[in-house]
């Protein structure tokens, strides 16, 4: 009876030590580390560390990109259209601090995106603006492209 009550006390004293979320910051730091140190040689120099959250929304004449850039400038982010493929990048810069930062999750440093758009896209109206930390991007449809409404007869 003795040995059973040693192995629920060391039971109940593994549980309260046991922090699950400790647990999940390791595991995503692991997995982090490991895809770094496996692509990280096969990127070209200069390759942004991390890419922002982006919405994509389809519209009936344009697609909306919507990008997480906290903190960024507008002289510090570039848009560029190669094809039928969209490019952002830019830099996050660490701003000047006063007290000790003692934890971070919001990225910092180089960043890029890329996505392939349907080709049917009119690259010259290309629109992007940055207002409150969110990159909005409009890429009209070409005429061709664009959603009508067909009647139907009978």
């Amino acid at each position: 009876m003795a040995q059973s009550q040693s192995l629920v006390e060391r039971d109940s004293e593994a549980m309260e030590r046991w922090d699950p979320f400790g647990d999940l910051d390791q595991l995503n730091d692991r997995m982090r580390r490991m895809l770094e140190q496996t692509f990280s040689s096969a990127l070209p120099l200069g390759t942004a560390g991390w890419s922002p959250l982006v919405d994509i929304e389809e519209q009936d004449d344009a697609y909306v990109l919507e990008a997480d850039a906290p903190g960024a400038k507008r002289e510090d982010v570039k848009v560029e259209q190669v094809g039928n493929e969209l490019h952002i990048s830019g830099e996050i810069k660490e701003r000047e601090r006063k007290g000790s930062l003692r934890r971070r999750e919001r990225p910092i440093g180089r960043f890029s995106y890329a996505v392939r758009l349907p080709e049917s896209i009119d690259p010259n109206k290309i629109e992007a603006k940055l207002k409150d930390g969110v990159l909005s991007i409009r890429v009209p449809k070409s005429q061709r492209a664009q959603r009508r409404q067909v009647e139907v007869t009978s």
